[in-house]
Formats: structure tokens, sequence, C-alpha cells
């Protein structure tokens, strides 16, 4: 009986990422696959959705809209003065920041642009908006530990902290 994706299920994946023109956005590299723990919102729900019931071995397509992807895009990019960023930070265009507003609530940004006087700034993830394409292998599946169901992600094989 060959495992089947459900709950609690460590997974490792082999994937590949397009976009709709069919450009390669991300991909997992060899040797070292994604891993995720099924059911525990570790990776895009409308992958995770597709990926429920699938067996070791198997490869699926699975196209995700941005509603159950990144979102959708909301607010635009700005321009903000570097200087309200720390003169000492390493700041590189994809890298995400936190913002606080007046209520002390935490915006993610992303870095888009960086001159010298400026850094452009989007409050969207780089994908979202963007309806994505995944092509996956399942490599491998295992039974979680009870450790990881309560801590809602896999331990890599060293069992430690990166």
């Amino acid at each position: 009986m060959t495992d089947k994706i459900t709950a609690n299920k460590v997974v490792t994946l082999a994937y590949i990422l397009r976009d709709d023109s069919g450009e390669i956005i991300d991909r997992s590299s060899d040797g070292s696959p994604l891993l995720y723990l099924h059911g525990a919102m570790n990776i895009v729900p409308g992958l995770e959705e597709q990926l429920e019931g699938v067996a070791q071995g198997e490869t699926i397509k699975a196209t995700v809209s941005p509603e159950k992807g990144y979102g959708p895009r909301i607010g635009e990019a700005q321009e903000v003065p570097r200087s309200l960023f720390p003169g000492d930070a390493e700041l590189a265009a994809g890298m995400q920041v936190v913002a606080h507003d007046d209520q002390g609530r935490q915006i993610p940004f992303f870095i888009t642009g960086i001159t010298e006087e400026t850094v452009t700034v989007d409050p969207n993830h780089p994908l979202a908006g963007e309806t994505l394409h995944f092509e996956v292998t399942v490599e491998s599946l295992r039974d979680a530990t009870d450790e990881e169901v309560e801590h809602g992600h896999p331990h890599g094989a060293g069992g430690h902290h990166h």
C-alpha cells in the first residue's frame, strides 16, 4: 500500500513554480527538496489542498489562484527615504522588512528597489496577484512525530532549528 498525503504527514516535495507565461519563478534545488507538514499551513493553501490524497512518487500539476496563493495585490509600491532605515541595515531587493503603523500593528513590506537616496517598498508579496503553476513530485512521506505536530512544522534531518 502506497502512502497518501493526509494531515500530519511530513512530505518531501520537489517542485517547479511557473507564472502564467511559463517562466520559472522558483524551484527546489537538487538534493534540497521542500519539507512540509501537511495540514499545518506551511505552504500556500491552494497547493496544500491539491496535494491532499496524492501518493508517494506521484507528480501533479497544481494551478493556484492568487486568493489561495499569496493573495491579491493591495496598495502600491512607494519610495521612502533611505534614511528611514538604519544606516547599517543591509538592504536588498526581495527582502522583507516589517514596518509598524500608528496602532503598532506589523505591516510587512518587500523591498523592490534601492538607490542611494530612496528605497522602494511594496506592501505585496512578490507573487501577490499571480496565478501560481506548480509542478510537484512527492518524493517521500512519513508520519509526523508528536513534537512536529505540536510545533506545526517538520524538523530537519539533524532535528535542530536554523
